[in-house]
């Protein structure tokens, strides 16, 4: 098996499966328009091409790990003018369905088989290999690339048709928005109520009230910390907005997940865009203490 891959996008995602990757035997080729990304990421021992036409030249297969879908179609018609013979390209973003498809059908154009193979997991996560890979597409393909993903996610599946991968991602994000404000509603109520906020953690995180999200992120409220962002404000709120229009095209109601909408609203409008998800506990904190000065006004 040839262990070459290459990596568009060396972030936080893209950056942390280059160095699981690299420990793992892989040969990386990576490239990112952010020179300081490609400087770490070279000191780590990826090695770094001078544009995706590289990339896509000396890898057979490769990942993509990006911010938006103007990158993704931007590196696909690089991939797709590069003339190289078929290469299989994972797509690990967070996009809408219109947008993989998009870019399924410039590859595809070219010869290329893509793959619709986003991530649950933060980027945390990613660096303790603590990813599931959503797969989905061509069979063939995706069982090409098990190794690959074994390698640095902890399980993967083939999903199907492709797009599945990002229609069970949605499904992972709607709990994850909601388990993130549970948290911190809980913690507030954990503090109200008097108790150590770090002995909740212990002991509610474990327990039949704890989540994967309650384990990660409880923590960091108890400490109001919320950098280094595993998880910006900022994105989240774009991951949202594809959640949301998600279910609005398959007529599916989702009251719990669209209640918290507005506190991770609040929590930019507050300036927290580039902190942890996990500030929205401030959000609330600012909310519950506001009502309970109202309450006790009213009372007077």
């Amino acid at each position: 098996m040839d262990k070459t891959v290459g990596i568009v996008g060396l972030g936080i995602m893209g950056g942390a499966i280059a160095r699981n990757l690299l420990e793992r035997g892989w040969r990386v080729i990576g490239y990112d328009i952010d020179a300081a990304r490609r400087t770490e990421l070279a000191q780590a021992g990826v090695t770094i091409a001078g544009d995706v036409g590289q990339v896509a030249r000396d890898a057979p297969i490769i990942m993509t790990s990006l911010p938006s879908p103007a990158a993704v179609e931007e590196v696909a018609q690089a991939i797709a003018k590069s003339s190289q013979s078929p290469r299989i390209v994972v797509e690990l973003s967070t996009l809408t369905l219109a947008d993989k498809l998009h870019f399924e059908a410039i590859l595809k154009k070219a010869g290329h088989i893509a793959l619709d193979c986003p991530l649950s997991g933060t980027g945390a996560q990613a660096k303790n290999r603590d990813l599931v890979v959503y797969a989905s597409g061509d069979s063939a393909a995706i069982a090409r690339c098990a190794g690959l993903f074994a390698d640095f996610a902890k399980q993967s599946a083939d999903l199907g048709k492709y797009g599945n991968g990002s229609r069970m991602k949605f499904v992972a994000n709607h709990l994850v928005a909601i388990h993130n404000v549970a948290t911190a509603e809980a913690m507030i109520l954990a503090e109200r109520a008097g108790l150590d906020p770090k002995m909740v953690v212990d002991m509610v995180g474990p327990g039949a009230g704890g989540s994967r999200m309650f384990q990660m992120r409880a923590p960091m409220m108890v400490e109001r910390v919320y950098e280094p962002a595993t998880m910006k404000v900022s994105i989240w709120k774009k991951d949202m907005a594809i959640i949301a229009e998600f279910a609005d095209d398959v007529g599916c109601a989702t009251p719990l997940f669209t209640l918290t909408q507005p506190v991770y609203a609040e929590a930019m409008a507050m300036g927290l865009g580039d902190q942890d998800t996990a500030a929205v506990f401030e959000v609330l904190k600012k909310t519950i203490v506001t009502s309970s000065k109202t309450r006790t006004l009213d009372a007077d």
